[in-house]
């Protein structure tokens, strides 16, 4: 078993409760960010005005980011709650990812995967069957009993490991949100199917955590009860609940998304064929249109009987 006395003996002061230090990251990546999309927009060749509603949607993503990783979420997950530990996995891999893809404008987006030695790599890895595989297996991996003890015992490696899962929750995403027709390579409705083999994958870590009857992270073990009405193995439970309801929300609201972009798509689709058929059609009209005319006037005219 891991050593993890040292972990529930902390006093923790105000800086690692609150992290002051991810706070001034978010709002220098908020700078950065409103600079790009107001005076240095004119750096981008494509660059359109940015709505607010786009940058409001950008500062909820780091708003999140730092309930995740700057709140005491972070403190009581590495240290005391499972469950903590599960709300802040749920919201850094399944609600931030998205906010930020729809806090960037197209151009944005397009100026970066379009630079020379990001385009060949980026659109490899990016592909939806490799993105939907790779972030759930890791996220699995993490989950196995032996792997999540050895790596909570060793802070550097275990922050190594939720860099990477982070990058990968990116690239699982990225089919999903992307826009540019030479990047996009799901449809709405295959966007759908993307999202429920996603649902499917991340099941059976949630069922693991759920449905056990005894303690599997040492990490928990021998750890104070922060909660009087939440004991061990129930916090452990929680940690599955909650980690499963955040996914059938987020990816309930993706599912919506995608249907909603798959509708309006195929509306357009019709439309474009209404149009097609009218402007085909409208040479026949106009030609049944004179023959009529020219029918009426070589018609000679019928005198009335009396």
């Amino acid at each position: 078993m891991p050593n993890t006395g040292h972990i529930h003996h902390q006093n923790p002061d105000f800086f690692a409760l609150w992290r002051p230090d991810i706070f001034l990251l978010m709002v220098l990546v908020g700078i950065v960010y409103f600079y790009f999309m107001g005076p240095g927009r004119k750096l981008f060749a494509e660059s359109e005005p940015v709505s607010g509603g786009t940058k409001a949607l950008m500062i909820t993503a780091l708003g999140v980011f730092y309930i995740a990783q700057g709140t005491p979420i972070n403190f009581y997950g590495h240290s005391f709650l499972f469950s903590s530990h599960m709300l802040q996995m749920s919201l850094i891999y399944l609600v931030f990812p998205p906010l930020f893809y729809l806090g960037l404008p197209h151009w944005f987006v397009k100026s970066i995967i379009e630079i020379k030695w990001i385009k060949p790599w980026l659109y490899r890895v990016t592909h939806p069957l490799i993105s939907v595989i790779i972030f759930n297996a890791l996220f699995s991996f993490y989950h196995i009993p032996t792997i999540f003890n050895y790596m909570m015992e060793y802070h550097g490696l275990h922050l190594i490991y939720h860099w990477v899962l982070m990058v990968t929750a990116f690239q699982m995403w990225f089919p999903i949100f992307v826009k540019d027709p030479k990047w996009a390579r799901v449809n709405g409705l295959q966007k759908m199917v993307y999202m429920f083999a996603n649902g499917v994958l991340l099941t059976p870590a949630c069922a693991l955590l759920i449905f056990t009857q005894v303690l599997v992270y040492d990490v928990y073990v021998g750890a104070p009860q922060t909660l009087s009405f939440l004991p061990p193995i129930d916090d452990q439970q929680m940690g599955g609940v909650v980690m499963k309801i955040m996914q059938e929300i987020v990816y309930g609201i993706v599912l919506a998304y995608s249907f909603f972009e798959w509708y309006r798509s195929e509306r357009k689709k019709e439309e474009q064929l209404d149009l097609d058929m009218m402007e085909a059609l409208r040479p026949m009209q106009k030609s049944e249109a004179s023959e009529s005319r020219d029918s009426a006037v070589l018609k000679p005219n019928q005198v009335p009987s009396s």
